[in-house]
């Protein structure tokens, strides 16, 4: 079993997962190829250069992390098991903690995956679908660079035009990236199982304008009109590229989706419960 590591070297903890890690792998039969920028943790470590003939791969850090490591896959059908290190972890499969005990399971195979849909964005000049591609797992966003002014969007939802919104911003989210930024901008928490893209404007100047709920197979074309400035689109919060005028953003489903691990007893109402402190004093602090 080929396994890639990717990781946030910020947390002290880190390499001494790593170590044990690498301890335990030889007897569970797994190969481990570490991220270079890990490397310095693990001596005489081996160096993860892509995605291919992987057979798994370990995100070690928080969120930000796990969608890194879902987007070195670019698609490749390979599950990813995310231990949090950070805050929140929605996307996690476990703990630093869990870890070590949930390691002969995932060597197994005996675990579920989580399929989460992906986006594929791109941008270019308007009418044409050749420009920068990129993939999001949570959500692609366009918003004003510099200033803080307004940004006046032209949406189109499957060739037909739903208007021109005026707002500090849009978030084009799947159900992953429901509880991120769509969230915070007031959008609907949509369960990962029911596909769909989320349309979400940032502090819109028009209450009439509200946040959408899409089929999965549906076509989003934004572009900016009366550009003064930069207009940046920006996916899960990581990576992007900057939009000039006559340029359009067109947001799609991907063709291929991401699997996350899943152990037994967790749930998606749980983790809701847990991180959004539903559940009162007690639960989060448990």
């Amino acid at each position: 079993m080929r396994v890639g590591v990717l990781g946030n070297s910020d947390y002290p903890a880190l390499g001494e997962v790593i170590a044990n890690f690498l301890r335990e792998a030889p007897r569970l039969g797994m190969e481990v190829f570490l991220e270079p920028q890990l490397l310095p943790l693990a001596a005489g470590a081996s160096e993860l250069a892509g995605p291919e003939g992987l057979d798994a791969v370990v995100s070690l850090g928080g969120d930000g992390t796990m969608l890194r490591a879902a987007r070195f896959l670019d698609g490749a059908d390979v599950p990813v098991l995310g231990v949090n290190f950070g805050r929140l972890g929605y996307l996690a499969s476990c703990s630093p903690k869990e870890f070590p005990r949930f390691l002969p399971r995932f060597a197994k195979g005996t675990y579920t995956s989580d399929v989460r849909m992906a986006l594929e964005a791109t941008t270019g000049i308007t009418g044409t679908e050749h420009g920068t591609r990129l993939r999001a797992v949570n959500d692609v966003v366009m918003h004003k660079g510099g200033f803080a002014r307004v940004l006046r969007i032209r949406l189109t939802v499957n060739n037909e035009e739903i208007g021109v919104l005026a707002a500090d911003g849009i978030v084009i989210s799947t159900p992953t990236g429901s509880t991120a930024y769509s969230m915070s901008a007031g959008g609907p928490i949509v369960e990962p199982g029911v596909h769909s893209l989320i349309v979400t404007p940032i502090a819109a100047h028009t209450l009439a304008m509200r946040p959408l709920v899409l089929r999965p197979e549906s076509i989003i074309t934004l572009q900016p009109e009366d550009v003064h400035g930069e207009v940046l689109v920006t996916v899960d919060g990581q990576v992007g590229a900057s939009l000039v005028g006559g340029h359009a953003l067109i947001v799609r489903r991907a063709e291929r989706p991401v699997r996350i691990v899943r152990f037994h007893g967790t749930t998606f109402i749980g983790r809701l419960r847990r991180k959004l402190g539903w559940g009162g004093l007690a639960d989060r602090d448990d």
